[in-house]
């Protein structure tokens, strides 16, 4: 093993010994170039966490109900204008459609998010969500944050209500999607038109509070600095201590082809210092996911030796990476033979991390 600072050792030392990382620590392992030792450290943290022989995913789909949005965001090459010719609406037998393709493939869920509508009324979520249900026993992860602040903001219905609404037609648990770094310096530079960090934070509350279950997510490599990183962090364990509501946090590179961001890729020695770093500090969230949609199979792959117990979602249909120039496919086999391949059983599970 290589050398360490003695500092970073002694960080990596109190992580292992199950006491909590400040976020001056925090900082120190960011700033390290010792990525074995960290990625080390985090597979031990992980294995006490997770004990046991098997590795785990979920088969689902990413079904992008609209793809008019009024946020515009610079890093996203996803969104069109309201009179834009590619813009849609998704119709009822085509979202049929792909529930019953789902299903068919052995999913038990999928995730629907769109982008900001600005015409669309509540009763079109929940007349979507009772349709659904009224058809398919299927899991609806569904509305990331900024969608319901906006559903809010437009049907002018207090947050904790929109979400009881959608909860009452069929909602089941809520996405982590727009969180990007939850420091209002950069949102105000990527997405003015977006929700505050702290709407983003309130919404998971409310939604904690009412017995629902939601995940954290994080998109980073584009304008944040190490610091905003940890601020980001800081701001989902606390929220964790608080509820216990996040049952997994998933962090993936951001991609710059097709977007408005002038900025580089990140590479693979990032991404798994930060997977790394996450296990170490987020130590109240049971599940950290690998990205293999930003990262491709090997990577992903890796990802489970530095931290990560879950390699997250096949993905049947995945629409907003891919419009930034990236597309990786990866089925059920695949997913399963990469776990394997690290000498675990793959299992698939559910949203609660439930084996199926």
């Amino acid at each position: 093993m290589a050398i360490l600072s003695s500092e970073i050792e002694d960080v990596l030392g109190k992580s292992l010994n199950n006491k909590r990382l400040s976020s001056r620590e925090c900082l120190k392992l960011f700033s390290s170039k010792e990525l074995t030792s960290l990625g080390m450290a985090a597979d031990a943290v992980c294995r006490q966490k997770h004990p046991e022989d098997y590795r785990t995913y979920i088969i689902d789909r990413n079904i992008n109900y609209t793809n008019i949005c009024t946020s515009g965001c610079k890093f996203c090459a996803f969104y069109r204008e309201v009179e834009h010719s590619d813009g849609y609406i998704i119709p009822k037998n085509s979202l049929f459609r792909k529930i019953e393709e789902t299903l068919a493939l052995g999913g038990k869920q999928i995730l629907m998010q769109g982008g900001l509508h600005p015409s669309l009324k509540l009763d079109f979520y929940t007349d979507l969500l009772e349709s659904i249900k009224s058809k398919y026993d299927v899991h609806i992860h569904a509305f990331s944050p900024p969608e319901i602040v906006h559903f809010s903001k437009l049907n002018g219905i207090p947050v904790r209500d929109v979400i009881q609404k959608l909860r009452d037609a069929g909602l089941d648990s809520i996405p982590g999607g727009g969180a990007e770094i939850l420091s209002d310096r950069c949102r105000n530079i990527l997405s003015p038109n977006k929700c505050t960090a702290q709407e983003w934070l309130d919404v998971m509350r409310k939604a904690h509070k009412l017995g629902m279950r939601t995940t954290a997510t994080m998109m980073f490599g584009h304008i944040e600095t190490a610091e905003e990183r940890i601020e980001h962090l800081d701001k989902i364990r606390k929220l964790q201590d608080e509820t216990g509501g996040f049952t997994a946090f998933i962090a993936w590179t951001f991609q710059p082809k097709n977007t408005r961001l002038d900025t580089a890729l990140i590479g693979s020695f990032d991404y798994l210092k930060t997977i790394a770093i996450s296990r170490l500090y987020l130590d109240n969230i049971a599940n950290i996911q690998a990205s293999w949609v930003t990262q491709g199979a090997k990577i992903a792959q890796l990802s489970l030796k530095f931290g990560a117990n879950d390699m997250g979602s096949t993905m049947i249909e995945e629409n907003v990476v891919r419009a930034a120039g990236v597309s990786y496919q990866m089925d059920k086999e695949e997913i399963e033979l990469l776990i394997n391949d690290l000498g675990y059983e793959a299992r698939q599970r559910d949203l609660y991390y439930q084996i199926l």
